[in-house]
């Protein structure tokens, strides 16, 4: 049907697999298959998905009631599930403004229905690819006001993008848009862990999109430029948080914008 948007069935995609180790039911069986493909080489993987949730509930947290931002473009949303970013935002400060941004049509299906936000404040979708950082930014801006701070967030997105000085040249681009007052809130994948990385390069050869590992190094050069918020950058799980015992599998860190 004209206009409807297309689904790849034949490939798993990163927010649809992402939704499944969640425990999510918004996934076809190929990417159930990539989900536990993962799981049976590292076994920690559902793990990882909860905590990477766990860190968005915290950093958002802590920009509205601390930083005092009350603007948030989401990038890679992924598919909508509990306590999105506009949920978080909007139960603290009912006037909070996000734009989420993912490339997977069917997050485009969901995030019409499922994307509803307070009647104070506004939530806007758009479907569209990082890589074009000015077409985003033009889309957010219909609901963002870039003359005010914005916090940008940045979870597991920047491995999509294989070459690093590619993806640190985006980030630069996306923060250079935001005003004074405004954050970077970001976290990676990072190769420390032979299993992780094994399970990775599995998932790689049949993804969609492939996703690419850091080390911590890097994760910190997304920063550049930016003050960093204590503890600075850190394993994801221990940004502001009694870290959970076991291995270390992902970095991340909230970059201040201070001129």
């Amino acid at each position: 049907m004209d206009g409807e948007p297309r689904i790849d069935r034949t490939r798993p995609h990163s927010a649809r697999v992402w939704n499944y180790l969640l425990g999510g039911t918004d996934n076809f069986p190929v990417d159930r298959q990539a989900g536990d493909e993962l799981l049976r080489t590292f076994p920690e993987f559902a793990q990882v998905a909860r905590l990477q949730r766990d860190f968005l509930r915290r950093v958002v947290g802590y920009l509205v009631t601390e930083a005092g931002i009350r603007q948030f473009l989401d990038l890679g949303s992924g598919l909508p599930t509990a306590d999105n970013t506009h949920e978080v935002a909007q139960r603290l400060a009912p006037e909070s403004r996000v734009v989420y941004v993912d490339n997977d049509p069917l997050v485009l299906v969901h995030a019409r229905s499922l994307l509803s936000g307070s009647a104070e404040g506004a939530t806007d979708y758009l479907q569209a690819d990082v890589r074009d950082p000015e077409g985003v930014l033009a889309g957010a801006a219909r609901t963002l006001d870039f003359s005010r701070p914005v916090a940008l967030i940045m979870l597991s997105i920047a491995g999509q993008v294989p070459d690093y000085g590619v993806a640190a040249g985006l980030v630069r681009r996306f923060v250079a848009a935001l005003p004074v007052g405004g954050a970077l809130a970001l976290s990676d994948g990072v190769s420390v862990n032979p299993a992780l990385v094994e399970a990775v390069d599995a998932y790689n050869r049949r993804a969609a999109f492939p996703y690419t590992l850091r080390t911590p190094e890097q994760v910190a050069g997304f920063f550049e430029g930016l003050e960093l918020v204590p503890p600075g950058v850190v394993p994801t799980p221990s940004w502001r948080a009694q870290p959970p015992s076991g291995v270390v599998s992902a970095a991340c860190g909230v970059g201040l914008k201070a001129q």
